[in-house]
């Protein structure tokens, strides 16, 4: 009986030099694509039938318009799921850390005693970043079943596409390092129907993590 696997290949938008050291979160800031090595590695690297998703933010369009340019083709209608967004860091967005700490007012302080489960004032907490992850990957999930699925997002949200799959605690998935213009690959494998002892539920498996567009040479 052959089981569905939904491959997710997940790439973080290509950096963010323009921000001055502030904390930009879901703030609007354009990706510098000036690293074309980097796009041809990546279109080298990704399935060519696949459906492409962006969250709403013009940095992870940019990522994948770059991809397409290095490949020489035109690039599909992306669909755009706002539910893969970047954490929303609330009224900490546009402010450098340094304006943070002199604030005293101790929401600083207190978020980095629980960062995954405190939100800074008027945003979202990593705990909730999870569960609006989870809420697309489910119904994408589903809509895609069986295909290749190339989403061009965040650092939070593949972190969080990985503690969903992996049923990482929160804290946990935080530690993982994941670069601008990384792949990460999920694959979500189907529940199989059988009248015997043979069924199983549907899970995961991480086939690679934070892998990067380009090996360098070693020598």
């Amino acid at each position: 009986m052959t089981v569905p696997i939904t491959r997710w290949w997940w790439i973080r938008h290509a950096p963010v030099t323009s921000h001055g050291g502030r904390i930009y979160g879901q703030s609007d800031v354009p990706a510098n694509c000036a690293n074309l090595a980097s796009f041809a590695g990546l279109a080298r690297l990704l399935p060519t039938d696949a459906a492409w998703i962006a969250s709403h933010l013009a940095r992870t369009h940019q990522t994948a318009a770059a991809i397409f340019a290095a490949a020489g083709k035109p690039m599909p209608a992306l669909l755009v799921e706002p539910l893969l967004a970047e954490q929303h860091f609330g009224d900490w967005q546009g402010l450098t850390h340094d304006e943070l700490a002199a604030r005293r007012d101790g929401a600083w302080h207190r978020f980095w005693l629980a960062p995954a489960k405190l939100a800074p004032p008027g945003g979202e907490s990593f705990v909730e970043v999870i569960a609006r992850v989870g809420t697309a990957v489910e119904r994408l999930t589903a809509a895609h079943q069986g295909r290749d699925i190339i989403a061009v997002a965040h650092g939070g949200t593949i972190r969080a596409a990985l503690a969903l799959a992996l049923g990482l605690e929160p804290e946990r998935a935080l530690g993982f390092v994941i670069d601008n213009c990384s792949l990460t690959r999920i694959d979500h494998i189907g529940a199989s129907a059988s009248s015997d002892d043979t069924a199983s539920a549907a899970s995961w498996r991480v086939a690679t993590v934070n892998q990067p567009p380009v090996i360098a040479d070693r020598g």
